[in-house]
């Protein structure tokens, strides 16, 4: 390089952080020193030998020692309080124990509590433009947490916006986050917390997640406001949040438009909202040529929920296959459909009951085909109320064609189950 230019550029990497400033930007290292005293580390460690079994991030809210983070960054010890104990370490190596406050599982948040402290912590505040979803796409915000283990780091990257296909509401963070990372801090340009850190996509590059600020301040009020949560009531609270939840999931179901599409004969209702993400395949074009001709549909709510390492909730799937013959005889195309007509029996587990099942036969009307239908269901062990449902429906009108249909939901009470299933049953009809 040309001594002039190499030169130059020196001179303007040196400007660069000036001239951010005198815009209103602060430079990244402003930010991390006026950030670093709230940090913390979050570990969860098990009770008897001490040694780590997870590790997070959060900051502290007020000067007396109240913290957030993620549900998920505490979820082991709030579960399982017997065999596990919470500890902080700051930016300067003190540590010590935590209080469990409060938590939202919906908004992936908790707030814990620090032992008392002879002066009043540092602490951060909330962006009043976060709490009002006023943050333009494209801003500037630096995440910060302790990645891996390997220390405090912050990471720039953008604002953009609320993610749209997703019912749980998240900002897509154009920045690098990583395990470790969850509960800590993000903040805007007023060096104020913007949001919080809480996922990546795995299968992208730069695509991550953040709770918007609203969430966590809502949280800290009801904790300030409200007694600690009492560790043997913890799985009842856990059950009540995700009782509300599926509650208002079913009633915003209800709600948004449902289109039909067909498929050979048949017709099914699809779902139309921005939060599911639907997709086709067809094996046309398969080599060598297949003996079955299957056209598919599948759409998924993106709304999954965390509740432990062991267990997820959240989940609702729509999926529809038209399959016709084209080289099989009756009693092969019947001996084909009924490999392709199974759930999965599912074994109880610590956290689940084993799988129960009903079949029979159902027409949703004189106008609709008749289906072979079998309705199963998981109940949650620690959660009474809640359960996982597995429906799936054939039609049997034809020996040669048939339409085979799924439904299933993760984390529903047992009455809200039973409604959209019957309105899944109801939405397989003749093509009109």
């Amino acid at each position: 390089m040309h001594p002039l230019r190499r030169l130059a550029g020196l001179l303007l990497a040196a400007l660069l952080p000036a001239a951010a400033q005198a815009q209103g930007v602060p430079a990244t290292e402003q930010v991390f020193a006026a950030a670093r005293a709230s940090l913390l580390q979050i570990r969860t460690l098990v009770g008897e030998g001490g040694r780590q079994a997870s590790i997070g991030s959060g900051f502290l809210v007020d000067a007396g020692g109240l913290a957030v983070t993620n549900y998920h960054v505490v979820s082991q010890y709030a579960l399982e309080p017997s065999s596990y104990r919470l500890e902080y370490l700051d930016a300067d190596g003190e540590r010590g124990t935590l209080q469990l406050l409060a938590f939202d599982v919906a908004a992936d948040l908790a707030v814990v509590r620090l032992p008392p402290a002879e002066a009043p912590r540092p602490h951060l505040s909330f962006d009043p433009r976060a709490l009002d979803e006023a943050i333009a796409k494209g801003e500037r915000l630096w995440s910060i947490g302790n990645p891996l283990d390997l220390g405090f780091t912050i990471v720039e990257g953008n604002h953009n916006g609320r993610v749209d296909k997703s019912y749980t509401d998240r900002v897509h963070f154009s920045g690098a986050l990583n395990p470790g990372m969850s509960g800590g801090p993000v903040l805007a340009a007023s060096q104020q917390v913007a949001g919080v850190n809480v996922a990546k996509l795995l299968s992208g590059e730069l695509v991550s997640f953040l709770v918007p600020a609203r969430f966590a301040a809502a949280l800290v009020e009801r904790a300030r406001s409200e007694p600690p949560v009492a560790l043997a009531e913890v799985r009842e609270e856990i059950a009540r949040q995700l009782l509300a939840w599926q509650d208002r999931f079913f009633a915003d179901l209800a709600g948004i438009e449902w289109s039909a599409s067909t498929f050979g004969d048949y017709q099914v209702q699809e779902p139309q909202a921005d939060w599911f993400s639907c997709w086709a395949s067809t094996n046309a074009d398969d080599r060598p040529r297949p003996r079955v001709l299957e056209r598919s549909s599948q759409c998924v709510a993106s709304s999954d929920l965390f509740i432990s390492g062991e267990q997820g909730t959240g989940l609702l799937q729509v999926a529809h296959s038209h399959l016709r013959s084209r080289e099989l005889n009756a009693a092969q195309f019947s001996a084909f459909l009924t490999q392709r007509f199974t759930i999965g029996s599912h074994r109880g587990t610590r956290r689940n009951t084993g799988t129960r099942c009903v079949d029979g036969f159902v027409a949703a009307s004189a106008d609709a085909p008749e289906l072979k239908t079998v309705w199963c269901a998981q109940a949650y062990k620690d959660f009474p109320g809640i359960y996982d449902i597995e429906l799936l429906a054939l039609t049997r009108d034809s020996s040669k064609t048939a339409l085979l249909s799924r439904l299933a939901i993760r984390g529903t009470s047992y009455e809200n189950g039973l409604r959209e299933g019957r309105r899944f049953l109801e939405g397989i009809a003749w093509k009109r």
